[in-house]
């Protein structure tokens, strides 16, 4: 089996590196703090200093971390995968990020004889611990297959949708369909609050019509229960949000939509809840409306 790299053991990375593993895969991982590495050195993975040491011992080295900076710092930095990859090896890129810098990855790669794959991801911590993410894949055709058995242990749709930025301009396509979603996930659970309705009764309603979305159904349950917690952090989606609106404008594309839902977005982290879970929109828009959110499944 190819030895696979790991950088980034966050909220999500930390389950989809356990997949590999599980899968039988020798893992290198490294990350910034490394007691967030300790459960996949328990279970078998290998420690390194540096992403640079990760590509060095690996045929496949994945990275799921923050921002566009810290992508750039991972992949091309001075002590990055690049610097320490072998000819005929595979970076993957699972951050969502910026296309642009995608293309730049892989073309930098491809002066080293280095394979560069862009593969974002969707399904937040739910899909990533019980291995049934999205992946979106951008890269050269006969290299995201060669690397497919890998996206296997962690998701359950892979598709290639291009060469190289595809796969994050996709991730892009699918944050702007989340966005405007939460907003009318969180103005519907406060409708129902403010008409007196038995929200869990009304969820049991609503969830298997025409209005049923994969956030209703995995991010309902956790507002009703009062849990705000990320399963993808608002500071993350602010970013997301941000790269698509970017893009969108140098397309000269009008995304009214997109643009509330990032402002009411950031009023969350005006409010200190940046680090907080997707799900928590529905309490900007309470404080909007000067009430207080009033979980029932607590009340209860």
């Amino acid at each position: 089996m190819p030895s696979i790299g790991w950088v980034g053991t966050g909220v999500m990375g930390v389950s989809m590196c356990g997949h590999v593993l599980d899968a039988g895969y020798p893992v290198t991982v490294t990350t910034r703090s490394r007691a967030k590495a300790d459960g996949l050195i328990a279970r078998g993975a290998v420690w390194a200093e540096t992403p640079a040491e990760v590509a060095a011992r690996s045929d496949i080295s994945c990275a799921i971390v923050g921002f566009p900076h810290d992508v750039r710092e991972v992949f091309l930095g001075e002590h990055g995968l690049l610097s320490g990859a072998s000819p005929g090896s595979v970076l993957i890129d699972m951050t969502t990020s910026e296309p642009a810098l995608a293309i730049e990855i892989a073309e930098k790669c491809a002066r080293r004889d280095v394979s560069a794959i862009d593969a974002p991801v969707s399904g937040g911590d739910i899909g990533a611990r019980n291995g049934m993410l999205s992946i979106m894949v951008g890269g050269d055709e006969d290299v995201v297959e060669r690397v497919r058995p890998v996206f296997d242990t962690m998701g359950k749709t892979i598709v290639r949708q291009g060469g190289p930025g595809a796969g994050q301009h996709t991730k892009a396509v699918n944050q702007i369909l989340i966005a405007t979603g939460m907003i009318g996930l969180s103005e519907a659970l406060l409708y129902g609050q403010r008409a007196g309705l038995d929200l869990p009764t009304v969820m049991e309603s609503v969830s298997g019509g025409a209005a049923g979305s994969w956030s209703l159904s995995n991010y309902g349950p956790r507002i009703l229960a009062g849990d705000f917690e990320p399963g993808f952090f608002v500071d993350h989606f602010v970013k997301d949000m941000d790269i698509a609106r970017r893009e969108a404008a140098g397309m000269k594309l009008p995304v009214p939509g997109l643009a509330l839902a990032h402002e009411l977005y950031v009023s969350l982290q005006a409010l200190g809840l940046g680090r907080k879970g997707t799900q928590s929109l529905i309490l900007a828009l309470a404080h909007l409306a000067d009430l207080e959110w009033e979980p029932p499944a607590r009340a209860h």
